[in-house]
Order: C-alpha cells, then sequence, then structure tokens
C-alpha cells in the first residue's frame, strides 16, 4: 500500500491534459493545442549561448544548495532595480523551478491542521500542495464582476484562529489578473493585522499590459516583506520552461527552511541552467519586451474573438498568457444526444469535435469556465477561434 498523503492528492489535470494533446500530436491529429502555459518563443540566443559556454568550460559541478553565489546576487539586484524591495545573500534560494520553491514553502510555512487562504480561481497545484504539507486549503471564491479578485473583506472573513498563511498569485493564472496598488495595501493591512504569511506566486510579473506598472507584494512596507515569500522564475518571463530554474525571496528563517527541505531533494538547481539564469538577468531584455508586445496583441485578438461568440462572456487579463471565459452558457446543451453539464464535458467536446485543447474550469475551482492559453501563434489562435466558434453554433443551445 502506498502513503496515505499520496492518496489524498490528484494529478495534476494539466499535465494530464498536456499529454493527451501530445497523444493527439504523435497520432498525426490536427489539433489546436491552447492548452499548455508555455511560451512558443525559443529561449533569446544570448541565454542559450551562457548555457553553452558552461558547458564548454566545465562549469558543469554542484554548486551551493542555495544556488551560485553570482545569480543570487543578480536576483538581489533585480529585486532591488525592478521591485524597490532590499534582500540579503541569506533571503533567497535558487530552486529546480518555481514550483519547487512553491513547494520548498508550503512544506516550510505550513503544518498540520494550519489553514492556508487560497483565491478561485487558483492555480491547480496549490491546494494539493497543503493537502501534502497536512494543512487545511480554505477556498475563497472571487467573483467575475470583481475581476476574480480577492477583496480585504473576503480575506478578513475567511480567516480563523487556525490561518497560517495566504497564497496569492500575481497576475494570475488561470484569469490574467492584475492587482493594483491600492488592493494589495487594503489585503496587505488585514495580513499585518493578523500576523499571517503571504506566498506570492508572481512568476508572471514581467508579462502585463496596458502599460500597467507590476507591483510585488513585499515591496508594500518592510513589515509585509518580512511575511512573504515571493515565488519567481524564468520560465514564462524568458521561456525558459524546459530549464526548470526558479527562485524564492523570503524572510531568513522561511529560506533556512527552504534550504534544508532542499538540501534533501534535489540539492542545488541544474548548474547549467544557473548559468544561464545569470544571462537573463544581466542580458539584453529586449527579447522579454518583445514577447510581452507579441502577447499584448494576442490577448487583444482572443478576448475580441471570445466576447463576439453567442453565449460567452469573457475579462479582459491584464497580465499572463490566459483568457479564462464563462461558457455556462452552454450547460444542459446537447451534441449527438450527449448532454454538457459542466466544463469538463465541454472541454471534451471541443476536444473531439473541433479537434481544439482548453482546460476545464472546474480544476482552477470554478466550473463556470474553461481556460484558454494565448502562448501560441497568432495562426493558430486564429484557427482555434475559428473552430471554437463553429464548434458552438453545432450545439443546440438553451439559454
Amino acid at each position: 500500500m502506498i502513503a496515505e498523503r499520496t492518496k489524498k492528492i490528484v494529478e495534476s489535470p494539466t499535465v494530464k491534459i498536456a499529454a493527451k494533446a501530445i497523444q493527439m500530436k504523435r497520432e498525426k491529429i490536427d489539433i489546436v493545442d491552447l492548452s499548455v502555459g508555455e511560451p512558443d518563443f525559443p529561449t533569446p540566443q544570448n541565454i542559450k549561448e551562457a548555457a553553452k559556454k558552461a558547458i564548454d568550460t566545465d562549469l558543469t559541478k554542484y554548486t551551493l544548495n542555495m544556488g551560485m553565489i553570482a545569480l543570487r546576487q543578480a536576483i538581489i539586484k533585480k529585486f532591488k532595480n525592478e521591485n524597490s524591495i532590499d534582500y540579503g545573500l541569506e533571503n533567497i534560494i535558487v530552486s529546480t523551478g518555481a514550483k519547487q520553491s512553491l513547494f520548498n514553502a508550503v512544506l516550510t510555512i505550513v503544518g498540520k491542521n494550519d489553514e492556508v487562504i487560497i483565491p478561485a480561481p487558483y492555480w491547480v497545484s496549490y491546494p494539493e500542495m497543503v493537502t501534502v504539507a497536512e494543512g487545511k486549503p480554505v477556498i475563497v471564491p472571487t467573483s467575475e464582476e470583481n475581476g476574480f479578485k480577492l477583496s480585504a473583506r473576503q480575506l478578513h472573513d475567511a480567516i480563523s484562529t487556525n490561518t497560517r498563511a495566504l497564497i496569492l498569485c500575481n497576475p494570475s493564472n488561470p484569469t490574467g489578473t492584475v492587482y493594483v496598488p491600492e488592493e494589495l495595501e487594503a489585503l496587505a493591512e488585514v495580513i499585518k493585522a493578523n500576523n499571517l504569511f503571504v506566498i506570492a506566486d508572481e512568476i508572471y510579473e514581467k508579462l502585463v499590459y496596458d502599460k500597467t506598472r507590476f507591483i510585488s507584494f513585499a515591496s508594500i512596507s518592510p513589515a509585509i516583506r518580512e511575511k512573504t515569500v515571493v515565488i519567481n522564475g524564468f520560465s514564462k518571463s524568458y521561456s525558459m520552461t524546459g530549464w526548470r530554474i526558479g527562485y524564492a525571496a523570503g524572510g531568513k528563517e522561511v529560506i533556512e527552511g527552504m534550504s534544508k527541505l532542499q538540501s534533501h531533494s534535489t540539492s542545488n538547481a541544474s548548474t547549467i541552467s544557473q548559468y544561464a539564469s545569470l544571462e537573463a538577468l544581466s542580458g539584453s531584455q529586449e527579447k522579454i519586451l518583445e514577447m510581452c508586445t507579441e502577447f499584448e496583441k494576442r490577448r487583444d485578438f482572443v478576448f475580441n474573438s471570445l466576447n463576439t461568440m453567442t453565449g460567452v462572456s469573457c475579462q479582459r487579463p491584464g497580465g499572463a498568457f490566459y483568457a479564462y471565459p464563462n461558457i455556462s452558457a452552454y450547460f444542459n446543451t446537447m451534441y449527438n444526444d450527449t448532454p454538457i453539464r459542466n466544463s469538463d464535458d465541454f472541454v471534451y467536446y471541443l476536444l473531439n469535435d473541433a479537434k481544439v485543447v482548453i482546460i476545464p474550469g472546474r480544476v482552477f475551482g470554478t466550473d463556470e469556465h474553461v481556460r484558454i492559453s494565448y502562448a501560441t501563434s497568432m495562426e493558430r489562435l486564429e484557427e482555434g477561434m475559428k473552430r471554437i466558434k463553429a464548434a458552438l453554433e453545432n450545439l443546440k443551445t438553451q439559454y
């Protein structure tokens, strides 16, 4: 028999659907894959060259468990210059992807029966990580009308004597929501008053649109900085998903705890990826700006296309590369005598009928929606929107 903790969690649904898409591609099926949160751009050339140089000069040995000093210093400089946050080397740890940083942070902060507030919609792994830590995920629904944002009042009302932390994803996966300074400050007041930790997932930090200025939660005040663990990395902004490299910044005690865990699991992140990441931070940012500009164009196209489809409504994403439309008007419709009752049925209808792969909102905590990634070419997005629109027109609607 396997351990009870493993029975309590489920495999990542997004990974499972991505595997289905990969299998269909192997079978030469012409699918439009709008499921994966992975930029279609290549890793910038200067970053690749830095990795090659590390290999060619034999910089391939173990590093410090917490990451190379030069890389951590570059991360410190990044926080100082871009986010106005002061950290020391003891406040930074480099990990094998932002997901490992998140996992280490949760295991360090959360104990048995501790409650962790998670706004819904949420990234699929947050509740599972809390469960592995023997904590209790407390899901707080947010409203489409309020831009899927957690309010200070909602946070206050969800707190109990067992509450330990809040997990806040900004910009959000799956909604693309971006919080403005006043909203973060209001949440920070509640956090400070109740002495809670915040795990701030800011992996999409550089992908914000409409000339919006991103605000890191830890920058609000020195007191909030000490209670915040910032999670970030290189996968989304620098198109380095397969390099598996991320980092966290936080109070010394928390980072030390994360380092202990990491020393008994992966130890240091890939040395080659660390040298590539050092170049990512210290080299030209031109390609990153180009990617962000292109994502904004794609955002506009997908947002406008979805809102012209009968029965579909979509909030305008402010960041990341996801749209999160409400498709509940198509619940209780039929195709080939098969009912569509929920977001899973809707997704599998599109998969089978239109050969378009998206993610059901149920896995993010809101069954009325689906997640559509626009991290693919405009050509494929145009084809995908055309197929979705045609598939919806084939349904027997009951508005």
